[in-house]
Formats: C-alpha cells, structure tokens, sequence
C-alpha cells in the first residue's frame, strides 16, 4: 500500500479530461477509456507508449509515492492533507507546453516559477513524517537509473531524488520513449491534442491524494480538495471532492 500527493485539476476541468483520455484511465473513478485518435501515431502505438502513467493517473508529483511509517495510519494522512490544503494558497502557473524531458514526453510550465518551487518543497517537508524508509529493492532501482551524488543524497534522506533544487514539475504524457523518430511524432501529435488547454495562465489551485492499494496496481484519488484562495481561485471553486 503506497500513497502519493499529486497537482491534478477538478475532475471536470479540461486538462484533467483530456489528460485522462491520452493515457486512457481516469485517475478519479478508475474508469478506462479508448484513448484517442492522433495524426501520427495509431492509438494501438499510444496505448503502448503510456503504460506508467496510466498507472499513475494524470497528475504532477509533489510528494512522491510512499508506504506509510510504523504508527502511521489513513487517517491520520487524510487529516494532515486536509489541514494542507487550508492552509496553502493557490496560484498561477505560466502557460503549460509539451515538451521532451529526458527520454519521456510531460506537460511543463512555459517558464519557471519560484511559488511553485517552494510549494512543492513545502509538501515534501511536510508529509515526510508519514513516509516509511525506502525498502532496498526501491533504493537499488532508484541507484540504478544513473542519479548525479546529489540526487543520491536525496534520495536516501527523502525517498526521491528529484526535489527541492532537482525538482521539475511536470505531468507526464509517456513511458520511456526509445525510438529518436517516433518520440517526435508523439510530441507533435501532443501538441496538437493539448493546444485548447496550453499556453496560457491556469490556476494551481488543488492537489489530491493518491492510494496504490496493491503495489504495482493502478493509483487513484481517495480524496481531491482545493487549496486555500490565493492568488488564484478559478478552479479553486469547485469544491472538496471525497471519493
């Protein structure tokens, strides 16, 4: 059982439709979906091209999937994420693009953005207490994929590599993408599929939480909340979901 505070928009916002329908599952209702009909790519290629995040759900990590620690329970998760959500305020993310991040597609802000920085810093630190040490075989596999000394220092003080200095916020639209060809006719399918939703201003204004209740198993949201108005309340209307 592993859990995880991911960005993700209301159910029914444009980004999240869209998003869940590129990788064919809804990380709300677990509901599958036929993903769509690109231009370049077959929909048979993007079903297999997006086995990962379909698993994970449509979403941008903030704090990275964990089991909880000894003594911790749901509750008390769901408490802590709740008091988060009151008390942190929304914002405005730049514009969102397509964009090649490694060897793997992701929805990126059109430019940096130090509120975002800090808030995601923020949750790392704060849900920490509920994370239990990393097994071995995950610290093995994390070693394993090649982390500068830095991300290896994070990774065992914080059960991820990729925060604070090393964090790029991103929601991702592909698995490992190996041909060099096919990557670039993905990423111009994506950004045709997406342009309604990008480059232009959107609020970060909810995070949900995320439940893995088998390991390997798919994830979904066990509960969605707003964030507190801020700078931006567009989506922060909406309302707290429980599911």
């Amino acid at each position: 059982m592993r859990y995880a505070i991911y960005y993700t928009p209301p159910h029914d916002n444009p980004l999240t439709r869209l998003g869940s329908h590129w990788l064919g599952r809804d990380a709300f209702s677990g509901e599958k979906f036929t993903q769509p009909a690109l231009e370049e790519v077959s929909r048979e290629r993007l079903h297999a091209l997006t086995p990962d995040p379909r698993r994970y759900g449509f979403h941008g990590t903030m704090k990275a999937p964990f089991a909880l620690a000894d003594g911790r329970s749901e509750d008390e998760l769901r408490d802590a994420f709740a008091e988060f959500c009151e008390r942190m305020p929304a914002f405005d993310l730049p514009g969102l693009a397509v964009t090649r991040l490694g060897s793997f597609l992701a929805l990126t802000p059109a430019a940096p953005l130090e509120t975002l920085d800090v808030f995601a810093a923020t949750c790392v630190e704060t849900f920490d207490a509920f994370r239990a040490p990393l097994s071995d075989a995950d610290r093995e596999r994390r070693l394993a994929s090649g982390l500068s000394d830095r991300q290896a220092a994070y990774l065992q003080r914080w059960g991820y590599p990729y925060v604070f200095d090393e964090f790029r916020f991103h929601m991702t639209l592909s698995s490992r993408l190996e041909d060099e060809r096919e990557a670039e006719c993905l990423k111009r399918d994506a950004t045709r599929y997406f342009a309604s939703v990008t480059e232009r201003p959107r609020a970060f204004a909810s995070l949900g939480l995320f439940a893995e209740r088998e390991r390997g198993g798919p994830f979904t949201i066990i509960d969605f909340r707003p964030l507190k108005a801020g700078v931006s309340t567009r989506e922060a209307q909406q309302g707290t979901v429980n599911v």
